[in-house]
């Protein structure tokens, strides 16, 4: 014979406390993808509790310069921070999380800092895993890239990165699934920055100069505030890269062929200088334009191809290429960017995977899910 048992409303929260999972995030960088991200936490904090028995606790905001640890109310982290004469400083974060035995660690980096990357090992070392807009770590030597990986698995943490290409798109976890499961991946090509595909996209199908076009990507906020960052093709590159290594190729940055956009006396001007001859940009882009053929337009395109099934047998080039107007890549419109995977199971027809591939509440959406998809592995 069975017998009911009657659980009590205060039974039950006591049941669910013990169910409840507490993320502890160290989120450093609080630049535009960083402050979207910690608004979209702490939005989404008590009903990713209620819903998941997930607690996302934010035990640290930084900055370049200073940071707040182990505050319990964020509401104004900004002003906070602001005020905190706290200096930025990582082994005191490492420190705060030992003496107060914090697990589930979790560090964010959402900056474009090399000294916060090469500080990765340390991190995992001290227990925590690690989700990353900041692509510098996969960019370092082959050397450093072995060896944090090597770290990674000798600690069973995680380290997510989805954001480094392609902003949220899932396209690194597409690949890595292909490339895993051992489909022959063959080629990859595409138009890797949003900046870049709105000033090909416009100048290709209007009369505007390219001069024109670029203020106007620098005032609507498509590119870095010195577009230099974007026209050079160095970030560009370094996606390229990011997407050879997962696929087990050992290319080093320097392997890439980058096509620098930015006219030669341009390039190392103050800023303001840069903004006062930006016309110069003009002549060489007219007459790029005239050079196309019927149906042809302009695309900044990133291309991994070669024997790569051989580590060393990749060809990897970024630079400006025409390509026919009905293609995929030729169809491209505003700041989208587009992926085309091609494999041999798939022969001529690529894998097109295509969106939203800049701004900064798409990046820290994309680091959210990282930092979710960290949470039902710990």
């Amino acid at each position: 014979m069975s017998t009911a048992v009657e659980i009590s409303s205060s039974q039950r929260i006591q049941l669910g406390s013990l169910r409840q999972k507490t993320i502890h995030l160290a989120i450093f960088g609080c630049g535009n993808v960083g402050s979207q991200l910690i608004a979209q936490l702490l939005e989404r904090q008590e009903e990713i509790l209620k819903r998941r028995s997930l607690n996302l606790e934010i035990f640290c905001i930084a900055n370049s310069k200073t940071m707040l640890l182990g505050e319990s109310k964020l509401d104004n982290w900004e002003e906070q921070l602001n005020k905190s004469r706290q200096v930025n400083d990582v082994f005191k974060v490492i420190q705060y999380a030992k003496e107060h035995q914090l697990g589930n660690l979790v560090l964010v980096d959402n900056t474009a800092s090399n000294a916060l990357a090469v500080q990765y090992p340390l991190f995992v070392e001290h227990g925590f895993h690690l989700v990353s807009s900041n692509k510098i770590a996969n960019t370092l030597s082959l050397d450093f890239y072995t060896f944090l990986r090597q770290k990674l698995t000798a600690h069973t943490k995680e380290y997510l990165y989805e954001t480094n290409v392609g902003a949220g798109l899932p396209l690194i976890d597409t690949i890595r699934l292909l490339h895993l499961s051992g489909e022959n991946i063959t080629r990859i090509r595409g138009v890797f920055s949003g900046s870049l595909s709105f000033l090909c996209n416009e100048f290709s199908e209007t009369a505007i100069s390219f001069s024109a076009l670029l203020r106007k990507a620098v005032t609507l906020g498509y590119t870095e505030p010195d577009p230099r960052e974007d026209l050079g093709g160095k970030d560009v590159a370094r996606k390229l890269l990011i997407l050879a290594r997962e696929l087990d190729l050992h290319n080093e940055m320097e392997d890439v062929s980058v096509q620098n956009l930015i006219p030669k006396e341009l390039r190392k001007i103050p800023l303001p200088e840069f903004f006062d001859k930006i016309e110069v940009f003009d002549v060489p882009f007219q007459i790029k334009k005239k050079g196309l053929r019927e149906g042809e337009v302009l695309r900044y395109v990133a291309d991994l191809k070669g024997e790569l099934m051989d580590e060393h047998g990749a060809h990897l080039s970024v630079g400006l290429v025409s390509v026919k107007r009905d293609s995929p890549l030729g169809q491209l419109q505003g700041t989208d960017s587009l992926f085309e995977i091609y494999t041999n199971s798939y022969g001529d027809k690529p894998i097109v995977i295509q969106g939203a591939g800049a701004g900064a509440k798409v990046t820290a959406r994309g680091v959210f899910g990282d930092i979710l998809r960290i949470s039902e592995k710990s």
